[in-house]
């Protein structure tokens, strides 16, 4: 059967694959359209099982938030090369997925918010088909790594190159103070959200060592002078790891506590996220 050029055209109008590859499947199907898609498709498939392992170390973090429920989502898409992280359709994607799983019913797993409808597709149009779809497009190893959920009050921010993310659930109302908490955390990344998080232990062992600095470097003083200087250095210390105990980033005449107690919000939860750097 001949294949015309139309046919090939619109099938590469429909799938976005090169010319060659649509007319070799329209003429195995026959010219039939949906065949040739289906064998697109599993052509796709078996060439990506072969690249499970390339690395994918580029992508974007989204955040949406379903003001109606007050849920927030963030989701981490991945993929293989910085133009495709910008991609038009990889960009829909992400977008999708993180309105899914604040719109939605949520999900404890990728796979399962993979599962669930497309946002504004027709019926039968799930995430995980628009990914595949995708993938067998572009060409490319996508995985959709990371997923959270917040319900109730929160606040978020999405650094503009969508490489670093910062979100916290509060008590409270979200106000600008928060939504600058969730820049500092981008920023300075503290691995704490409040001192009793650290491990007993990892501070007794701190205090030991300043301690044994401060008294090799002030051997005259007695120990109620030391005693303060250790006080000094272990706040410092608590400043560089724990969020509440920074300096504010626009007020540093206050810590991060302070500004929230001026705001009347209480952080319960911190997530800082940079893209392919598991926590």
């Amino acid at each position: 059967m001949e294949i015309s050029a139309s046919q090939v055209k619109a099938l590469r109008d429909k799938t976005g694959l090169p010319m060659m590859d649509c007319k070799k499947a329209l003429t195995e199907a026959n010219g039939n359209e949906e065949a040739a898609i289906e064998i697109l498709r599993a052509a796709g498939a078996k060439t990506m099982a072969g690249r499970t392992d390339r690395t994918t170390q580029e992508g974007r973090i989204v955040v949406f938030k379903d003001t109606k429920k007050n849920i927030t989502a963030i989701i981490e898409l991945l993929c293989e090369s910085e133009p495709v992280s910008n991609n038009a359709d990889f960009e829909l994607l992400a977008n999708a997925l993180a309105e899914q799983l604040a719109t939605g019913p949520g999900a404890s797993t990728p796979e399962e918010l993979l599962a669930q409808q497309f946002p504004n597709k027709p019926a039968g149009v799930t995430l995980q088909k628009f990914f595949d779809e995708l993938v067998n497009k572009i060409r490319e190893v996508f995985r959709l790594s990371r997923i959270a959920r917040i319900e109730g009050n929160a606040s978020s921010y999405v650094h503009h190159n969508k490489h670093v993310a910062a979100a916290i659930s509060i008590e409270g109302e979200d106000c600008t103070a928060a939504r600058d908490i969730c820049m500092q955390i981008a920023s300075m990344n503290p691995p704490y959200l409040q001192k009793n998080d650290i491990e007993p232990a990892t501070i007794e062992k701190e205090r030991e060592i300043l301690a044994k600095q401060a008294k090799e470097r002030n051997p005259n003083k007695p120990d109620n002078i030391l005693q303060n200087i250790i006080n000094g250095l272990m706040e410092k210390y608590y400043a560089e790891r724990v969020l509440l105990a920074q300096p504010f980033v626009k007020d540093q005449t206050k810590t991060v506590q302070q500004i929230c107690d001026d705001s009347k919000i209480k952080i319960k939860k911190m997530i800082r996220w940079v893209i392919g750097q598991e926590n």
